[in-house]
C-alpha cells in the first residue's frame, strides 16, 4: 500500500513521509477493527467481578498453627491501598495524576503532541491541566508528554521487523519541550515484530533519566505474526516482567525514583496472563484504556478490560478527534473521575 501511496519514495529524504503515510494506513486500517470489537464487547455478558479484598481473602489460609507467626509479624501498612509493595521514596502515583499529551512530533497524524506547533501544543497541555485541577483540586497534576519512539509500520523495511525506529533528535527535542512544563516524559514503543528485548537497551541513556519513563503499546506487538493495522496484537505478562525488569535494573543502578511502565489495552486478548505479572517497589504499572468511541462504549470498556484486571494503577484516554466521531462528545474530567477505580494516568491523543 505505501508503494502505491508513494510510487517515487526514497528513502534517504523521505523518512518523515513514511512516518505520516505508514501511520495514517496503520490507523485507518485498525479503525473498523477497534470499532467491531468493541461493539461486540459491548454486547457480551459481563463476567463476575471480584474485588481486591475478596480475591485477598480467598488466598488466606487458615491454620492455626500459623497463628503465632503471624502475631509477631509488624503490622501491615495500611495507608498503602493500591496492589503491590509501597513503592520506594519519590514516586509519582497516587500522590499526583499524571496528564499526558500523546503522539509523535514528526507526525500531525499520530496525536496532539504533534499535531500542533509546539507552542500551541503546551500551551493546550496548561489548559487541560488546569481543568483536572479545577476537577479534582485535591489532587496535584503532573503533566507529561508521551512520544511514540518506535512507530509500527505497515511495510517490512529493514530485518522484517515492521517498525521504524526515531532518531536520538527527535527524542531529545521531546525532552527540550518537556523542560518548558517541568513536565515529565513517556518513550512508547511500537515492536511490530520486533521484540522489547531489542527495543529497550536503544532507550537506556534516556531511561537512565529520573524524568523519563516506558510506554509499551500491546496492538502492535504482532509476536504471532501478520502484520501490524491488519490485526491487532498482545502482551503476554512475560514481556510485561520484562519491560518492568528492565526498569528496575536501573533504577538499582543509578539510585533512581520508581519508573513507570504504560501498558496500552482495550481488548481481553491484548494482554495474556495478568496474574502474572509481577510487582515491585521500584516500578509502577498502569494498566492503561486506549479504546475510543462514545462515552458508554468507553467506560464499557474500561469496566472489562482495565477495572476487572487492573494489577496496580489504571489510565485512560480520551481522543480528541475518534472520540467524537459520529456525533459522540469528548468525556470530560468530572466524567472521568466517576470511573472505578478512578484513572491516575490521563492521556489525550
Amino acid at each position: 500500500m505505501l508503494t502505491r501511496l508513494l510510487p517515487n519514495f526514497n528513502p534517504t529524504k523521505n523518512c518523515l513521509t513514511l512516518i505520516l503515510c505508514s501511520t495514517t494506513v496503520l490507523a485507518s486500517s485498525c479503525m473498523q477493527e477497534r470499532e467491531a470489537q468493541q461493539a461486540a464487547q459491548a454486547a457480551t455478558p459481563t463476567p463476575p467481578e471480584t474485588t481486591i479484598a475478596q480475591d485477598t481473602a480467598a488466598r488466606i489460609k487458615t491454620n492455626p498453627a500459623d497463628t503465632a507467626t503471624l502475631a509477631s509479624q509488624p503490622a501491615a501498612d495500611t495507608s498503602w491501598t493500591y496492589p503491590g509493595p509501597k513503592p520506594l521514596p519519590g514516586a509519582i502515583l497516587p500522590e499526583k495524576r499524571i496528564l499526558a499529551f500523546y503522539g509523535n512530533p514528526l507526525s500531525k497524524r499520530m496525536g496532539i503532541l504533534g499535531e500542533l506547533p509546539p507552542d500551541k501544543m503546551l500551551q493546550k497541555l496548561d489548559e487541560e491541566v488546569a481543568n483536572w485541577k479545577a476537577a479534582d483540586p485535591a489532587t496535584p497534576v503532573q503533566p507529561a508528554l508521551h512520544a511514540i519512539v518506535v512507530t509500527a509500520q505497515g511495510k517490512p523495511g529493514r530485518g522484517s521487523k515492521y517498525r521504524l525506529r526515531m532518531t536520538d533528535k527527535m527524542i531529545e527535542d521531546v525532552l527540550d519541550m518537556a523542560k518548558q512544563r517541568d513536565a515529565i516524559v513517556f518513550l512508547d514503543v511500537q515492536v511490530g515484530r520486533s521484540t522489547l528485548q531489542e527495543e529497550l537497551p536503544r532507550l537506556v541513556k534516556y531511561l537512565q533519566m529520573p524524568n523519563v519513563h516506558l510506554g509499551i503499546d500491546a496492538e502492535f506487538a504482532m509476536k504471532n505474526g501478520g502484520v501490524p493495522g491488519r490485526r491487532i496484537g498482545s502482551f503476554d505478562a512475560k514481556d510485561i516482567n520484562f519491560a518492568t525488569g528492565f526498569l528496575a535494573d536501573l533504577v538499582t543502578e543509578h539510585q533512581l525514583p520508581p519508573k513507570l511502565l504504560i501498558v496500552h489495552r482495550f481488548t481481553q486478548g491484548m494482554i495474556t496472563n495478568t496474574e502474572n505479572i509481577k510487582l515491585d517497589p521500584r516500578y509502577q504499572v498502569v494498566m492503561h484504556m486506549d479504546g475510543w468511541g462514545g462515552p458508554a462504549l468507553k467506560k464499557d470498556t474500561y469496566r472489562r478490560y482495565i477495572k476487572n484486571e487492573p494489577v496496580q494503577f489504571t489510565g485512560f484516554k480520551l481522543f480528541y478527534k475518534n472520540d467524537t466521531r459520529g456525533g459522540h462528545r469528548l468525556m470530560t474530567p468530572a466524567e472521568v473521575l466517576a470511573l472505578t477505580p478512578k484513572p491516575m494516568y490521563i492521556q489525550y491523543q
